[in-house]
């Protein structure tokens, strides 16, 4: 398993256990997000300096081997915080249930925030109070996972950035709103590059602008906090609380500060920030025009006031506001409403003077669902005051709707792999042509790279077939046939990628060197599906064999598992090989000269003229038109996989909802016989049921009829 997916397993894991536990107790997820995020916080802190102690350990002076005492100084710069024995994690791992989890906690937050003045107040403490001895105990073991103790670089900024997606589908705090989809969130860094200087989110949420731009600042080799400041504002005491742990547990300082920005600007960096990012509530309409009329962060006049005295709507308040605080050079990206893009009135004047700046250089469209709490589409907004010359009166836009990954009925994303892609298109656009043929050069290494590590699930599958087949008394010719086929198959393959290794070692990689490797890849490409689909064929024939023995549906069973989970390891890898030349081929087939150019319903770059004809709108899908039809293979296994999420949630919420129907029946006084398949209603007439099962695992129907 991949170190990607291993996290991913991890994460998954944890989140499972922790929601259980409260789904299981008597706890809503307002009252347990904010301690669970707490107990993270502790569980990474205590990693952290379990790292960087033999560090500093190595530095210090010693007396018969023996260390003085470590100090919070010796922590300092060093991307961890000193902790006293009362506030490690394996100290309140250890306590017995005889002992108060929750007053220990409470005394560990306590220490910590004496000692670190900026997470003075941000620390949960008597949330404790309201939890149960033991569910404290289970939440602490929890998260002393035994992968989480070798677990390096930034796991637990992942595990409390997927632990935040949870609460926020959850709706756990804010209705969800202080947490910004990282995918949406690493786009907005991809474009503008924060990498240096101020940093301001006037919305800030949870914090996720600054721990992206630091994972940015540190892929350059850079220390975020020797490089940047960042700067957040946000009127919610609790979510600011999430925002400086999330800081901390990166490894990071800000300053974030209680604020209304529609009124406040507590930082006084009106023209001297370097970035601005954001994702601000949508469509507020109850700012109070009086307050902000001779705001300095509106340089384009208010937009519409209605008959109460206030903005009819806080897009372009928003929006303006960010544009205030760029210096000369700066820049900004930010997301917002897909309305804002051609409102009209008042606030399509504000839009006007903006785009006559010269200082609008993109917009992306995003579909529905990137949100955990609303459905609507965005747009992500980029602004920038140190465009080339060439560059001054255009617009780049870009139309991704039809770019996604389906994560649950419904929510969607980026994968990592979109993410870049889209990015590519800005390396063009700017001129920066290596950055580009060098990502689809790691996607054709990666391809490579896969093609020889399937070697072995290959093997293993073989070996575990034999294994089978030895047990099955009565094979059959046609396993025997299509088995002997796979076998010639895999060996003609293996030939395949030898040769293809060699040639790209070989390779130039320039432009056209990565076409004439990529076109030598395909039928390599072509026969790992072909394999796939052999496998697959294969284990189905075994397996009927298997089962038609007589007892072989019971005595076979393990060698079948075994089997079957060979057969998932191999079909896994292969898949991987079609991937990574997917990506390569996304990105050689649009742009094939490695230049930007104009893709129909993709992407467009539109000048002044254009925008003025289309009423000064900025949303893209009304300039790069529709996408043509794609002679493309149907992706079958994408649309099962889609199928089965779908149809994964549905079971989960019918779960759910069958617990809260008996819960129901109970509080009415209903009693059910299961022996005679009867219940009764309190007082009422017996009734019979009925059961008719609709699949394995899955909710029954009920059919009632009064006896």
């Amino acid at each position: 398993m991949s170190h990607r997916n291993e996290i991913e397993v991890i994460k998954q894991r944890l989140w499972s256990s922790a929601d259980n536990l409260r789904a299981n107790s008597n706890f809503s997820a307002n009252e347990y997000f904010l301690p669970v995020m707490g107990l993270i916080f502790l569980r990474h802190a205590y990693n952290r300096y379990l790292q960087i102690k033999p560090k500093i350990e190595a530095t210090l002076p010693s007396r018969g081997g023996k260390f003085r005492s470590l100090t919070k100084e010796d922590f300092s710069g060093r991307r961890a915080i000193y902790l006293r024995d009362e506030a490690k994690f394996d100290y309140l791992l250890n306590l017995s249930d005889a002992d108060d989890r929750a007053e220990a906690i409470m005394h560990a937050m306590e220490v910590i925030e004496e000692d670190y003045e900026s997470l003075r107040g941000a620390l949960p403490k008597q949330e404790y109070q309201e939890l149960d001895n033991n569910v404290l105990g289970t939440l602490l073991r929890t998260f002393n996972d035994v992968a989480l103790r070798t677990m390096t670089g930034d796991v637990f900024g992942q595990i409390y950035e997927y632990f935040l997606t949870g609460f926020a589908d959850q709706k756990a705090h804010d209705g969800g709103e202080f947490f910004t989809p990282v995918s949406l969130v690493q786009m907005i860094v991809n474009v503008i590059e924060p990498d240096h200087g101020k940093v301001i989110d006037p919305a800030c949420g949870s914090g996720g602008m600054f721990v992206q731009s630091a994972h940015f600042i540190e892929r350059m080799e850079e220390n975020p906090q020797d490089v940047a400041t960042f700067y957040g504002m946000e009127k919610n005491p609790t979510t600011i609380r999430l925002a400086k742990m999330n800081l901390a547990i990166h490894g990071l300082n800000g300053n974030i500060a209680k604020a209304i920005s529609y009124y406040e600007e507590r930082f006084e960096l009106v023209k001297k920030c370097d970035f601005v990012m954001a994702n601000p509530p949508f469509n507020v309409n109850e700012i109070d025009a009086s307050k902000i009329k001779n705001d300095p962060r509106l340089p384009f006049d208010l937009p519409g006031v209605n008959k109460k005295g206030q903005v009819s709507n806080g897009n372009y308040v928003w929006i303006s506001f960010f544009y205030s605080y760029l210096n000369d050079a700066g820049r900004a990206g930010f997301v917002m409403s897909s309305q804002a893009s051609s409102a009209g009135g008042a606030e399509a004047k504000v839009r006007r003077k903006l785009i006559e700046t010269g200082h609008v250089d993109a917009m992306i469209a995003i579909r529905s669902k990137f949100f955990y709490t609303r459905q609507v589409p965005c747009e992500l907004w980029f602004l920038s005051k140190d465009k080339p010359v060439e560059h001054k009166d255009k617009v780049l836009m870009v139309d991704a709707r039809n770019t996604f990954r389906e994560v649950s009925r419904k929510i969607n994303d980026f994968s990592p792999e979109q993410t870049q892609n889209l990015t590519a298109i800005f390396w063009l656009f700017r001129g920066q042509r290596d950055r580009f043929l060098e990502l689809v050069s790691q996607y054709l290494q990666s391809t490579v790279d896969a093609a020889q590590t399937v070697s072995d699930p290959l093997v293993g599958f073989l070996v575990a077939y034999e294994k089978l087949a030895q047990k099955v008394t009565v094979l059959g010719s046609e396993p025997n046939q299509t088995y002997e086929l796979l076998k010639s198959d895999i060996a003609e393959f293996a030939t395949m990628v030898a040769m293809l290794v060699e040639l790209w070692n070989n390779s130039t990689q320039n432009n056209s060197g990565l076409h004439i490797a990529a076109k030598a890849m395909k039928p390599m490409v072509k026969t790992s599906c072909s394999l796939s689909d052999q496998i697959d064929q294969v284990f189905a024939l075994i397996k009927a064999q298997a089962k038609s023995q007589e007892g072989g549906k019971r005595r076979l069973l393990p060698q079948v598992k075994e089997t079957n989970d060979a057969r998932e390891a191999v079909v896994e890898s292969l898949k991987q090989i079609l991937f990574f030349y997917r990506q390569a081929s996304w990105l050689q087939e649009r742009f094939p000269d490695a230049q930007f150019r104009d893709i129909e319903g993709l992407v467009k770059l539109v000048d002044r003229a254009e925008l003025k004809e289309n009423e000064w709108s900025l949303t893209p899908g009304r300039y790069v038109g529709v996408a043509l039809e794609e002679d493309t293979e149907f992706d079958f296994e994408e649309t099962l996989r889609t199928i089965h999420v779908e149809l994964d949630e549905l079971d989960k919420e019918a779960a759910k909802l069958a617990v809260q129907i008996q819960k129901n029946f109970k509080e009415l006084g209903v009693w059910v016989s299961t022996s005679r398949n009867e219940f009764h209603l309190g007082s009422c007439a017996w009734w019979s049921v009925a059961a008719l099962p609709l699949a394995e695992g899955r909710p029954s129907t009920l059919i009632m009829e009064r006896r």
